[in-house]
């Protein structure tokens, strides 16, 4: 998807503020009106009554029905959110808790996304490939194959400021912690980058970079091979 279309789309998408409502009723007869008072998109759940929809239309119900309440609890986790999070049940990967993934992202098998990443909207992570802790993957990034991105390092989106090339890092690149990768930059297949480094420009295949800004040190040898190969059973699901 382009940076313009999916700009339009997250622009023209409905907003939504999703939230869960504890109420606790007055009695037995403020339970049975709350329940009776329920409107068509509102899910209720008994004992205690739990409320899931979306904000103003909760709020507004609570408004007309106040004097049956006793005790409200509300949880939420978003304000006028433009897209969703991804649904990954059907998705072939490991995905621990406290990832997120907007809907958009393209997540293929064996991937393994780790705690506190996050994955933009248009963003494509390749088969085999780990997103460590805290890693934030930008909007329409292209990660390859059997890749490492370190926790905590950024691959730049190029939604704003918007930029007609995306991000591109091939197949069995790896990619140390805290290491940023600016927008437009493409990381060569086999490249290894150093934790902390700053990417400007595109990368050779089969190159080690390390620095501030990032440069070229050597070609990838026998000995850096060896110690930035992938574990395949950390893919296994």
């Amino acid at each position: 998807m382009e940076s313009q279309e999916m700009i339009r789309s997250i622009s023209q998408s409905r907003k939504r503020t999703p939230v869960k409502v504890f109420l606790e009723p007055k009695g037995i007869t403020s339970r049975m009106r709350l329940l009776k008072a329920k409107r068509k998109h509102l899910t209720f759940f008994r004992r205690p009554i739990m409320i899931t929809g979306e904000y103003e239309e909760i709020k507004g119900f609570i408004e007309r029905n106040e004097e049956d309440i006793k005790y409200i609890e509300m949880e939420y986790s978003c304000k006028n959110s433009a897209l969703p999070l991804l649904d990954i049940l059907e998705i072939n990967a490991r995905i621990e808790p406290g990832a997120i993934i907007r809907e958009g992202a393209v997540i293929h098998e064996h991937a393994v996304i780790l705690m506190g990443a996050v994955i933009n909207t248009g963003a494509v992570i390749g088969e085999k490939t780990m997103i460590d802790m805290g890693a934030i993957i930008g909007g329409r990034a292209m990660i390859g194959k059997n890749c490492h991105i370190g926790a905590n390092s950024v691959i730049a989106g190029v939604l704003e400021p918007m930029s007609v090339i995306p991000c591109v890092i091939e197949d069995d690149v790896m990619i140390g912690a805290n290491a940023v990768i600016l927008e437009g930059v493409r990381v060569g297949k086999g490249s290894v980058i150093g934790a902390g480094s700053i990417v400007l420009q595109d990368v050779p295949a089969n190159s080690v970079v390390v620095g501030n800004p990032g440069r070229v040190i050597k070609e990838k040898d026998e000995k850096t091979v060896e110690k930035s190969k992938i574990v395949e059973e950390l893919r296994e699901l």
